[in-house]
């Protein structure tokens, strides 16, 4: 079975060798000019703030340039994809290899395996690096470049809709029947309309709701104001609401984002657009697997008769034209117009087949 896919093992090294070494060539060249071009839009910010110098533009640096490898990563395999076929096609190297009996997709194999490792190592970094360099990212530029304070994941403020209730807690601790809210302020209304406000020092779960202690509730129709030093309060808030937060995709990996995904279904909050880009993490990669397929018509034809140039164009059109697609489905995903297994993997499947067909019809 490996004999059929890749009949020689020597032009298999041969074309993989091109396509690896131009791919990075390409991703190094990228990197380097939107990195140098990014920070020459960015240091007057950086440095416009007092005590920032030389060690807070390398900061940026170190945090921006895994979003630039992550983003640019595909562009650089379709481009890879391009000039090394278009250097084997000008070379008449691709006319040799089927004069020889090999076939369209097993000149395409090597460099579908190469795309193949290419995606599990982007995989890996943006599992390892990218997801803390977007954390660190969004945190410092929200704080305009200004040194961090300590993050503090327990005084977080949190508000929460039970039925037509609102619940404001300044302060959350714990997790299930060990939550703990600090300074709970409890908007009760009934038909839209607010009935009373109840502001306590703490609240925990109780048997039937929540025990407010040290409460004051204020009556909106009568104005009369009560203290209660334990107030049990009947409502259909539950912990889960309190403890599972906002989650960005994009500042976890794929190991604490299914839990938290989890925990959001529990409490029945809406994940369509987190499952959509946890789907993401695999499909988006694996776009590496995908570029030399788009790219093959830039493979075949001779390179004499001058078409080779509107080829390429063709080819570069089809793996824009991807991202294109890819970026609308995640867009829509975003609306909850697209399911989020389409969003994901509709664009790379419908791709696949639109490049098997052109290479099937044109080639096999």
């Amino acid at each position: 079975m490996l004999r059929q896919v890749f009949p020689s093992r020597t032009l298999a090294f041969y074309t993989a060798k091109m396509f690896l070494v131009r791919t990075f060539a390409f991703l190094a060249g990228l990197a380097l000019i939107l990195m140098t071009l990014d920070l020459l839009g960015e240091s007057g910010r950086i440095l416009a703030v007092p005590g920032n110098g030389e060690a807070e533009l390398w900061k940026y640096v170190s945090i921006r340039m895994p979003q630039i490898i992550s983003l640019f990563l595909p562009f650089s395999v379709l481009l890879a994809t391009l000039l090394t076929f278009m250097t084997l096609n000008q070379n008449s190297e691709i006319t040799i290899f089927k004069a020889a009996g090999i076939s369209a997709h097993q000149i395409l194999a090597p460099l579908m395996l190469s795309g193949l490792l290419i995606a599990v190592l982007n995989f890996a970094f943006n599992e390892r690096f990218l997801t803390r360099a977007n954390a660190e990212y969004d945190r410092w530029k929200a704080a305009e470049y200004r040194p961090l304070p300590p993050e503090n994941k327990t005084g977080r403020e949190v508000w929460v809709r039970a039925g037509d209730d609102l619940w404001h807690a300044s302060g959350v601790e714990g997790e299930g029947a060990h939550t703990l809210l600090r300074d709970v302020t409890v908007y009760n209304r009934e038909s839209d309309r607010l009935v009373e406000i109840i502001r306590a020092a703490e609240a925990s779960p109780g048997d039937r709701g929540w025990n407010l202690s040290m409460a004051r509730r204020f009556h909106v129709a009568s104005g009369r104001l009560e203290t209660v030093p334990m107030l049990p309060l009947m409502s259909s808030a539950h912990p889960q609401q309190f403890t599972t937060q906002s989650v960005n995709a994009d500042h976890l990996p794929i190991g604490e984002l299914v839990p938290a995904i989890r925990a959001l279904q529990a409490a029945g909050k809406p994940t369509d657009q987190l499952v959509a880009k946890l789907n993401h993490k695999v499909s988006g990669p694996l776009s590496s697997v995908l570029m030399p397929l788009l790219g093959a018509v830039a493979a075949f034809g001779l390179a004499r008769s001058g078409g080779l140039f509107l080829r390429a164009v063709t080819g570069l059109a089809l793996g824009f034209a991807f991202f294109v697609a890819d970026n609308f489905a995640m867009a829509m995903a975003d609306f909850g117009t697209y399911p989020p297994w389409a969003a994901a993997w509709a664009p790379f499947l419908l791709f696949l087949l639109v490049g098997e067909s052109v290479l099937f019809r044109t080639e096999e």
